[in-house]
Protein backbone atom coordinates (compact mmCIF):
# COMPACT_ATOMS: atom_id res chain seq x y z
CA UNK A 1 0.00 0.00 0.00
CA UNK A 2 1.38 3.11 -0.46
CA UNK A 3 0.42 6.44 1.31
CA UNK A 4 0.21 9.99 -0.46
CA UNK A 5 1.43 13.35 1.58
CA UNK A 6 -1.80 13.81 2.91
CA UNK A 7 -1.80 10.57 4.40
CA UNK A 8 -4.23 9.10 2.49
CA UNK A 9 -3.88 5.00 1.21
CA UNK A 10 -4.57 4.16 -2.52
CA UNK A 11 -5.54 0.69 -3.46
CA UNK A 12 -2.13 -2.15 -3.13
CA UNK A 13 -0.53 -3.12 -6.15
CA UNK A 14 -2.60 -4.77 -8.54
CA UNK A 15 -5.82 -3.23 -7.28
CA UNK A 16 -7.93 -2.16 -10.19
CA UNK A 17 -10.21 0.21 -7.69
CA UNK A 18 -7.44 2.73 -8.34
CA UNK A 19 -9.27 6.18 -9.23
CA UNK A 20 -12.10 4.21 -10.43
CA UNK A 21 -14.52 3.80 -7.78
CA UNK A 22 -14.34 -0.01 -8.54
CA UNK A 23 -14.91 -2.73 -6.01
CA UNK A 24 -12.27 -3.70 -4.33
CA UNK A 25 -11.20 -7.40 -5.29
CA UNK A 26 -10.81 -9.60 -2.16
CA UNK A 27 -9.85 -12.80 -4.28
CA UNK A 28 -6.39 -13.38 -5.25
CA UNK A 29 -2.44 -13.86 -4.57
CA UNK A 30 -2.36 -10.33 -4.18
CA UNK A 31 -4.93 -9.97 -1.79
CA UNK A 32 -3.82 -13.17 -0.21
CA UNK A 33 -0.42 -11.71 0.25
CA UNK A 34 -1.13 -8.74 2.44
CA UNK A 35 -4.73 -8.27 3.42
CA UNK A 36 -4.34 -5.68 5.72
CA UNK A 37 -3.27 -3.30 2.59
CA UNK A 38 -6.07 -3.87 1.71
CA UNK A 39 -8.07 -3.23 4.81
CA UNK A 40 -6.25 -0.02 5.23
CA UNK A 41 -7.87 1.64 2.20
CA UNK A 42 -11.13 -0.06 2.73
CA UNK A 43 -11.18 2.01 6.22
CA UNK A 44 -10.24 4.96 4.35
CA UNK A 45 -13.69 4.50 2.13
CA UNK A 46 -15.68 4.37 5.47
CA UNK A 47 -17.18 1.97 8.05
CA UNK A 48 -18.15 -0.20 5.02
CA UNK A 49 -16.98 -0.41 1.51
CA UNK A 50 -17.70 -2.03 -1.93
CA UNK A 51 -15.96 -5.13 -2.21
CA UNK A 52 -15.85 -8.09 -4.87
CA UNK A 53 -15.68 -11.48 -3.40
CA UNK A 54 -14.93 -13.52 -6.63
CA UNK A 55 -15.54 -12.10 -10.42
CA UNK A 56 -19.09 -10.65 -10.53
CA UNK A 57 -19.67 -10.96 -7.18
CA UNK A 58 -20.55 -8.07 -5.36
CA UNK A 59 -21.32 -7.12 -1.56
CA UNK A 60 -20.62 -4.54 1.22
CA UNK A 61 -17.48 -5.35 3.57
CA UNK A 62 -17.88 -4.03 7.18
CA UNK A 63 -14.20 -3.09 8.40
CA UNK A 64 -15.62 -0.91 11.55
CA UNK A 65 -15.59 -2.55 15.16
CA UNK A 66 -18.32 -0.86 16.21
CA UNK A 67 -20.67 -1.25 12.78
CA UNK A 68 -19.82 -4.73 12.76
CA UNK A 69 -20.98 -5.12 16.09
CA UNK A 70 -24.11 -2.96 15.21
CA UNK A 71 -24.90 -5.35 12.38
CA UNK A 72 -24.41 -8.43 14.30
CA UNK A 73 -26.49 -7.90 16.73
CA UNK A 74 -29.63 -6.80 14.72
CA UNK A 75 -31.63 -9.51 13.81
CA UNK A 76 -34.28 -7.26 12.71
CA UNK A 77 -32.92 -5.16 10.29
CA UNK A 78 -30.45 -7.73 8.97
CA UNK A 79 -31.14 -11.50 8.11
CA UNK A 80 -29.05 -14.64 7.69
CA UNK A 81 -31.80 -16.70 5.15
CA UNK A 82 -29.30 -16.59 1.72
CA UNK A 83 -33.00 -17.02 0.15
CA UNK A 84 -32.76 -13.28 0.38
CA UNK A 85 -29.95 -12.63 -1.49
CA UNK A 86 -31.50 -10.48 -4.30
CA UNK A 87 -28.56 -10.52 -6.96
CA UNK A 88 -28.46 -14.11 -6.65
CA UNK A 89 -32.28 -14.68 -7.63
CA UNK A 90 -32.18 -12.33 -9.96
CA UNK A 91 -29.46 -15.01 -11.80
CA UNK A 92 -26.54 -12.10 -11.47
CA UNK A 93 -24.18 -15.03 -9.76
CA UNK A 94 -22.34 -16.98 -11.66
CA UNK A 95 -23.70 -20.74 -11.06
CA UNK A 96 -20.08 -21.42 -11.27
CA UNK A 97 -19.04 -19.00 -8.56
CA UNK A 98 -16.36 -20.27 -6.28
CA UNK A 99 -18.58 -18.75 -3.52
CA UNK A 100 -21.56 -19.79 -4.28
CA UNK A 101 -20.87 -23.12 -2.06
CA UNK A 102 -20.31 -20.51 0.97
CA UNK A 103 -22.66 -18.21 0.41
CA UNK A 104 -25.71 -20.44 -1.08
CA UNK A 105 -28.90 -21.10 1.41
CA UNK A 106 -28.81 -24.76 3.12
CA UNK A 107 -31.78 -25.58 5.66
CA UNK A 108 -29.68 -24.89 9.03
CA UNK A 109 -28.92 -23.28 12.02
CA UNK A 110 -26.18 -20.59 9.91
CA UNK A 111 -28.55 -19.91 7.28
CA UNK A 112 -31.83 -19.11 9.93
CA UNK A 113 -33.24 -16.40 11.78
CA UNK A 114 -35.90 -15.99 14.64
CA UNK A 115 -37.28 -18.83 16.95
CA UNK A 116 -36.34 -21.47 14.05
CA UNK A 117 -33.02 -20.51 14.25
CA UNK A 118 -32.84 -20.60 18.26
CA UNK A 119 -34.73 -24.08 17.61
CA UNK A 120 -31.56 -25.32 15.82
CA UNK A 121 -28.80 -23.65 17.27
CA UNK A 122 -30.01 -25.14 20.52
CA UNK A 123 -29.77 -28.83 19.47
CA UNK A 124 -25.98 -27.77 18.79
CA UNK A 125 -24.79 -25.87 21.61
CA UNK A 126 -26.43 -28.07 24.19
CA UNK A 127 -25.66 -31.48 22.64
CA UNK A 128 -21.81 -29.82 22.21
CA UNK A 129 -22.31 -29.18 25.67
CA UNK A 130 -22.09 -32.91 26.59
CA UNK A 131 -18.77 -33.30 25.60
CA UNK A 132 -16.78 -33.59 28.94
CA UNK A 133 -13.19 -31.25 28.48
CA UNK A 134 -11.62 -34.24 29.86
CA UNK A 135 -12.76 -35.99 26.83
CA UNK A 136 -12.20 -33.71 24.65
CA UNK A 137 -8.60 -32.99 25.51
CA UNK A 138 -7.92 -37.64 25.55
CA UNK A 139 -9.90 -37.56 21.98
CA UNK A 140 -7.39 -34.66 20.43
CA UNK A 141 -4.50 -36.13 22.29
CA UNK A 142 -5.05 -39.83 20.65
CA UNK A 143 -5.43 -38.01 17.10
CA UNK A 144 -2.61 -35.66 17.81
CA UNK A 145 -0.42 -38.54 18.85
CA UNK A 146 -1.79 -40.64 15.34
CA UNK A 147 -0.69 -37.96 13.39
CA UNK A 148 2.79 -37.33 14.73
CA UNK A 149 3.49 -40.64 14.34
CA UNK A 150 3.13 -40.24 10.80
CA UNK A 151 6.25 -38.04 10.25
CA UNK A 152 7.38 -38.18 13.51
CA UNK A 153 10.63 -40.16 12.52
CA UNK A 154 11.14 -38.32 9.53
CA UNK A 155 12.91 -35.31 11.27
CA UNK A 156 10.30 -32.82 9.09
CA UNK A 157 6.87 -32.75 8.03
CA UNK A 158 4.57 -30.16 6.35
CA UNK A 159 2.21 -28.75 9.77
CA UNK A 160 -0.82 -27.83 7.54
CA UNK A 161 -0.57 -30.89 5.53
CA UNK A 162 0.33 -34.02 8.37
CA UNK A 163 -1.20 -31.96 10.84
CA UNK A 164 -3.59 -29.30 10.94
CA UNK A 165 -5.44 -29.82 8.52
CA UNK A 166 -6.37 -33.49 9.28
CA UNK A 167 -7.01 -33.25 13.03
CA UNK A 168 -9.96 -31.40 13.48
CA UNK A 169 -11.69 -33.73 11.26
CA UNK A 170 -10.68 -36.98 12.96
CA UNK A 171 -11.41 -35.54 16.12
CA UNK A 172 -14.92 -34.65 14.85
CA UNK A 173 -15.26 -37.93 13.58
CA UNK A 174 -14.48 -39.67 16.68
CA UNK A 175 -16.87 -37.03 18.85
CA UNK A 176 -19.90 -37.89 15.80
CA UNK A 177 -18.96 -41.72 16.24
CA UNK A 178 -18.67 -42.52 12.92
CA UNK A 179 -17.48 -46.21 11.92
CA UNK A 180 -14.48 -46.85 9.79
CA UNK A 181 -16.12 -46.66 6.16
CA UNK A 182 -18.37 -43.92 7.16
CA UNK A 183 -16.13 -42.27 8.76
CA UNK A 184 -13.26 -42.53 5.53
CA UNK A 185 -16.37 -40.80 3.20
CA UNK A 186 -16.40 -38.17 5.63
CA UNK A 187 -12.81 -37.56 5.80
CA UNK A 188 -12.45 -37.44 2.14
CA UNK A 189 -15.72 -35.34 1.56
CA UNK A 190 -14.87 -32.79 3.37
CA UNK A 191 -11.03 -32.51 2.57
CA UNK A 192 -12.25 -31.88 -0.96
CA UNK A 193 -14.59 -29.47 -0.97
CA UNK A 194 -12.04 -27.34 0.45
CA UNK A 195 -9.29 -28.02 -1.68
CA UNK A 196 -11.24 -27.38 -4.72
CA UNK A 197 -10.39 -30.82 -6.79
CA UNK A 198 -14.06 -31.81 -7.77
CA UNK A 199 -16.13 -29.98 -4.93
CA UNK A 200 -19.04 -31.74 -6.34
CA UNK A 201 -18.60 -35.37 -6.15
CA UNK A 202 -16.95 -34.25 -2.48
CA UNK A 203 -20.49 -32.58 -1.86
CA UNK A 204 -22.03 -35.87 -2.93
CA UNK A 205 -19.73 -38.28 -0.59
CA UNK A 206 -20.51 -36.01 2.74
CA UNK A 207 -23.93 -35.76 2.31
CA UNK A 208 -24.41 -39.49 1.59
CA UNK A 209 -21.89 -39.80 4.12
CA UNK A 210 -23.54 -37.97 6.88
CA UNK A 211 -27.35 -39.54 5.65
CA UNK A 212 -25.86 -42.97 6.10
CA UNK A 213 -24.68 -41.76 10.21
CA UNK A 214 -28.02 -40.28 10.62
CA UNK A 215 -29.54 -43.76 9.60
CA UNK A 216 -27.17 -45.89 11.48
CA UNK A 217 -27.79 -44.02 15.20
CA UNK A 218 -31.38 -43.93 14.10
CA UNK A 219 -31.10 -47.92 14.63
CA UNK A 220 -27.84 -48.22 16.93
CA UNK A 221 -27.31 -44.60 18.58
CA UNK A 222 -24.59 -44.42 21.08
CA UNK A 223 -22.89 -42.05 23.58
CA UNK A 224 -21.55 -39.25 20.66
CA UNK A 225 -22.57 -36.12 19.46
CA UNK A 226 -24.64 -37.32 16.82
CA UNK A 227 -27.04 -39.12 18.95
CA UNK A 228 -27.64 -36.59 21.41
CA UNK A 229 -28.56 -34.46 18.56
CA UNK A 230 -30.85 -36.96 17.26
CA UNK A 231 -32.80 -37.25 20.94
CA UNK A 232 -32.60 -33.54 21.67
CA UNK A 233 -36.05 -32.45 22.21
CA UNK A 234 -36.03 -30.28 19.22
CA UNK A 235 -37.17 -33.80 17.22
CA UNK A 236 -35.11 -33.07 13.96
CA UNK A 237 -36.02 -34.84 10.90
CA UNK A 238 -33.76 -36.93 9.20
CA UNK A 239 -32.93 -34.23 6.57
CA UNK A 240 -32.42 -31.42 9.16
CA UNK A 241 -29.94 -33.68 11.03
CA UNK A 242 -27.94 -34.40 8.18
CA UNK A 243 -27.34 -30.62 7.57
CA UNK A 244 -26.98 -29.81 11.03
CA UNK A 245 -24.07 -32.47 11.52
CA UNK A 246 -22.82 -31.13 8.28
CA UNK A 247 -22.44 -27.89 8.84
CA UNK A 248 -20.02 -29.05 12.17
CA UNK A 249 -18.18 -30.99 10.25
CA UNK A 250 -17.13 -28.41 7.39
CA UNK A 251 -17.64 -25.17 9.09
CA UNK A 252 -16.35 -26.45 12.03
CA UNK A 253 -13.11 -27.74 10.24
CA UNK A 254 -11.96 -25.32 8.35
CA UNK A 255 -11.63 -22.00 10.95
CA UNK A 256 -10.28 -24.63 13.46
CA UNK A 257 -7.59 -26.05 11.01
CA UNK A 258 -6.66 -22.25 10.30
CA UNK A 259 -6.45 -21.42 13.89
CA UNK A 260 -4.09 -24.23 14.58
CA UNK A 261 -1.93 -23.41 11.80
CA UNK A 262 -1.95 -19.74 12.27
CA UNK A 263 -0.86 -20.14 15.82
CA UNK A 264 2.16 -22.55 14.85
CA UNK A 265 2.74 -20.04 12.36
CA UNK A 266 2.64 -17.60 15.12
CA UNK A 267 5.23 -19.93 17.20
CA UNK A 268 7.51 -20.31 14.81
CA UNK A 269 7.99 -16.81 13.51
CA UNK A 270 8.00 -14.95 16.67
CA UNK A 271 10.81 -15.65 18.93
CA UNK A 272 8.96 -13.91 22.38
CA UNK A 273 6.48 -16.74 22.69
CA UNK A 274 9.26 -19.09 23.66
CA UNK A 275 11.62 -16.99 25.39
CA UNK A 276 8.74 -16.27 27.80
CA UNK A 277 8.19 -20.12 27.81
CA UNK A 278 6.09 -21.14 25.18
CA UNK A 279 2.78 -19.55 25.73
CA UNK A 280 0.44 -20.83 23.91
CA UNK A 281 -2.49 -19.49 25.09
CA UNK A 282 -1.08 -15.99 24.65
CA UNK A 283 0.25 -17.29 20.69
CA UNK A 284 -3.59 -17.90 20.63
CA UNK A 285 -5.30 -15.28 21.05
CA UNK A 286 -2.85 -13.38 19.48
CA UNK A 287 -3.64 -15.18 15.94
CA UNK A 288 -7.36 -14.57 16.99
CA UNK A 289 -6.87 -10.90 17.14
CA UNK A 290 -4.26 -10.30 13.92
CA UNK A 291 -4.45 -13.44 11.85
CA UNK A 292 -7.95 -14.77 12.34
CA UNK A 293 -8.71 -18.09 10.74
CA UNK A 294 -11.93 -16.34 9.36
CA UNK A 295 -10.83 -12.97 8.16
CA UNK A 296 -14.69 -12.06 6.14
CA UNK A 297 -17.52 -13.64 6.78
CA UNK A 298 -21.15 -13.40 8.42
CA UNK A 299 -23.48 -12.81 5.64
CA UNK A 300 -26.25 -10.84 6.41
CA UNK A 301 -28.47 -9.48 3.93
CA UNK A 302 -31.09 -6.29 4.73
CA UNK A 303 -35.09 -7.25 5.46
CA UNK A 304 -35.73 -3.36 3.40
CA UNK A 305 -34.05 -0.70 2.25
CA UNK A 306 -31.81 0.79 4.85
CA UNK A 307 -28.58 3.21 5.36
CA UNK A 308 -26.10 1.22 7.07
CA UNK A 309 -22.78 2.62 8.29
CA UNK A 310 -22.71 5.78 5.78
CA UNK A 311 -23.74 3.05 3.13
CA UNK A 312 -27.52 2.57 1.07
CA UNK A 313 -28.62 -1.24 1.14
CA UNK A 314 -31.27 -2.14 -0.89
CA UNK A 315 -33.62 -5.30 0.28
CA UNK A 316 -31.59 -8.46 -0.25
CA UNK A 317 -27.83 -6.94 -0.42
CA UNK A 318 -25.04 -8.65 0.50
CA UNK A 319 -23.31 -7.32 3.18
CA UNK A 320 -20.34 -9.03 5.53
CA UNK A 321 -18.54 -8.56 7.97
CA UNK A 322 -14.85 -8.20 7.88
CA UNK A 323 -13.52 -9.97 11.45
CA UNK A 324 -9.94 -9.22 10.82
CA UNK A 325 -10.22 -5.58 9.28
CA UNK A 326 -12.80 -4.62 12.91
CA UNK A 327 -10.02 -6.21 15.02
CA UNK A 328 -7.56 -3.30 13.57
CA UNK A 329 -9.97 -1.29 14.46
CA UNK A 330 -7.35 1.78 15.62
CA UNK A 331 -10.09 2.84 18.77
CA UNK A 332 -9.46 -1.69 20.02
CA UNK A 333 -5.97 -1.01 20.70
CA UNK A 334 -6.58 0.48 23.92
CA UNK A 335 -9.22 -2.38 24.38
CA UNK A 336 -6.54 -4.84 23.47
CA UNK A 337 -4.03 -3.18 25.89
CA UNK A 338 -6.07 -4.49 28.92
CA UNK A 339 -5.23 -7.70 30.56
CA UNK A 340 -6.60 -10.85 29.36
CA UNK A 341 -9.24 -8.75 26.85
CA UNK A 342 -11.14 -10.89 24.42
CA UNK A 343 -12.64 -7.84 22.39
CA UNK A 344 -11.95 -9.27 19.29
CA UNK A 345 -14.59 -10.81 16.90
CA UNK A 346 -13.28 -13.80 15.58
CA UNK A 347 -15.77 -16.30 16.93
CA UNK A 348 -18.32 -13.62 15.53
CA UNK A 349 -20.75 -12.00 17.73
CA UNK A 350 -24.78 -11.49 18.28
CA UNK A 351 -27.23 -14.19 18.01
CA UNK A 352 -24.77 -16.23 15.15
CA UNK A 353 -21.71 -16.41 17.22
CA UNK A 354 -20.03 -19.05 16.97
CA UNK A 355 -21.81 -21.61 18.80
CA UNK A 356 -18.66 -23.94 19.36
CA UNK A 357 -16.23 -21.57 20.21
CA UNK A 358 -14.64 -23.15 23.38
CA UNK A 359 -14.61 -26.84 22.40
CA UNK A 360 -12.41 -25.07 18.96
CA UNK A 361 -10.31 -23.41 21.80
CA UNK A 362 -9.59 -26.40 23.69
CA UNK A 363 -9.22 -28.38 20.59
CA UNK A 364 -6.43 -26.08 19.46
CA UNK A 365 -4.63 -25.63 22.59
CA UNK A 366 -4.70 -29.35 23.09
CA UNK A 367 -2.83 -29.61 19.61
CA UNK A 368 -0.52 -27.16 20.11
CA UNK A 369 0.42 -28.03 23.30
CA UNK A 370 0.72 -31.60 22.19
CA UNK A 371 2.98 -31.14 19.66
CA UNK A 372 4.88 -29.40 21.23
CA UNK A 373 5.37 -31.59 23.91
CA UNK A 374 6.50 -34.22 21.30
CA UNK A 375 8.87 -31.59 18.98
CA UNK A 376 10.25 -29.38 21.54
CA UNK A 377 12.74 -28.32 19.02
CA UNK A 378 10.32 -27.67 15.62
CA UNK A 379 11.40 -24.49 13.63
CA UNK A 380 10.47 -23.28 10.34
CA UNK A 381 12.52 -25.24 7.47
CA UNK A 382 12.01 -22.07 4.85
CA UNK A 383 12.21 -18.41 5.02
CA UNK A 384 9.58 -16.93 6.48
CA UNK A 385 8.57 -14.63 3.64
CA UNK A 386 8.37 -17.58 1.22
CA UNK A 387 5.18 -19.26 2.79
CA UNK A 388 2.01 -18.73 0.74
CA UNK A 389 -1.49 -18.07 1.72
CA UNK A 390 -4.24 -19.65 0.31
CA UNK A 391 -6.72 -17.30 -2.28
CA UNK A 392 -9.70 -16.86 -1.35
CA UNK A 393 -12.52 -13.61 -0.05
CA UNK A 394 -13.27 -16.02 3.75
CA UNK A 395 -10.70 -18.06 4.98
CA UNK A 396 -6.99 -17.20 6.22
CA UNK A 397 -4.57 -20.26 6.17
CA UNK A 398 -1.49 -20.50 4.47
CA UNK A 399 -1.01 -23.33 1.76
CA UNK A 400 1.97 -25.43 3.65
CA UNK A 401 4.31 -24.82 6.46
CA UNK A 402 7.34 -26.89 6.43
CA UNK A 403 8.82 -27.56 10.01
CA UNK A 404 12.01 -29.49 10.95
CA UNK A 405 12.85 -31.11 14.34
CA UNK A 406 15.08 -33.69 15.84
CA UNK A 407 13.30 -37.49 14.55
CA UNK A 408 11.61 -39.15 16.81
CA UNK A 409 13.18 -43.03 17.45
CA UNK A 410 10.56 -45.88 17.17
CA UNK A 411 11.01 -47.82 20.78
CA UNK A 412 12.32 -50.89 20.25
CA UNK A 413 10.98 -54.20 22.58
CA UNK A 414 13.69 -55.99 24.50
CA UNK A 415 12.75 -59.63 26.19
CA UNK A 416 13.25 -57.73 29.59
CA UNK A 417 10.61 -55.37 28.95
CA UNK A 418 6.74 -55.84 30.05
CA UNK A 419 3.19 -54.49 28.94
CA UNK A 420 3.70 -55.46 25.29
CA UNK A 421 7.39 -54.53 24.63
CA UNK A 422 7.72 -51.41 27.05
CA UNK A 423 8.76 -50.39 30.24
CA UNK A 424 6.75 -50.59 33.33
CA UNK A 425 7.59 -46.73 33.96
CA UNK A 426 5.51 -46.28 30.37
CA UNK A 427 1.92 -45.72 30.93
CA UNK A 428 1.32 -45.45 26.75
CA UNK A 429 3.19 -45.67 23.51
CA UNK A 430 5.34 -42.83 22.27
CA UNK A 431 4.19 -41.19 19.15
CA UNK A 432 5.96 -42.40 17.53
CA UNK A 433 5.44 -45.76 18.05
CA UNK A 434 2.49 -46.90 16.11
CA UNK A 435 2.01 -46.06 12.59
CA UNK A 436 -0.60 -47.95 10.72
CA UNK A 437 -0.33 -51.27 9.00
CA UNK A 438 -3.58 -52.71 7.82
CA UNK A 439 -4.52 -50.52 4.38
CA UNK A 440 -7.71 -48.83 4.29
CA UNK A 441 -8.86 -45.11 4.33
CA UNK A 442 -7.62 -42.78 7.03
CA UNK A 443 -10.07 -43.10 9.46
CA UNK A 444 -10.18 -46.79 9.62
CA UNK A 445 -6.20 -46.10 9.92
CA UNK A 446 -6.65 -44.60 12.78
CA UNK A 447 -8.99 -47.38 14.16
CA UNK A 448 -6.43 -50.12 13.73
CA UNK A 449 -3.63 -47.97 15.11
CA UNK A 450 -5.81 -47.23 18.32
CA UNK A 451 -6.80 -50.54 19.01
CA UNK A 452 -3.02 -51.55 19.34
Amino acid sequence: MTIHDTGIPTPPPGCPAHGSGAPVPLYGPEFASDPDAYYAYLRHLGAAAPVELAPGVRATLVTDHTSARQLLQDSVTFRKDARRWREFNEGHIPPDSPVAPVLAYRPNCMFSDGSEHLRLRQTITESLSQVKPRRLRQTTEKVSDYLIAQFGSRGSADLLADYAKALPLFVFNELFGCPPDIGDRILFGATGMFDGVNAERAVEVLFGAVGELVALKRSRPGDDVTSWLMRHEAALTDEEMVHQLALLLVAGNEPLRNLIGNTLHRILTHEGYAQKGGLIDEALEDTLWENPPMQNLAAHYPAHDVEFAGRKLREGDLILVSFAAANGSPALESARRGSGSRAHLAWSAGPHACPSKDPARQIAMAAIENLLNHLPDVELAVPEDSLVWRPGPFNRGLTSLPARFTPLKVARPTDEQGLGGRTSSEQRPTAAERAPERRGGVWSQFLNWLSK
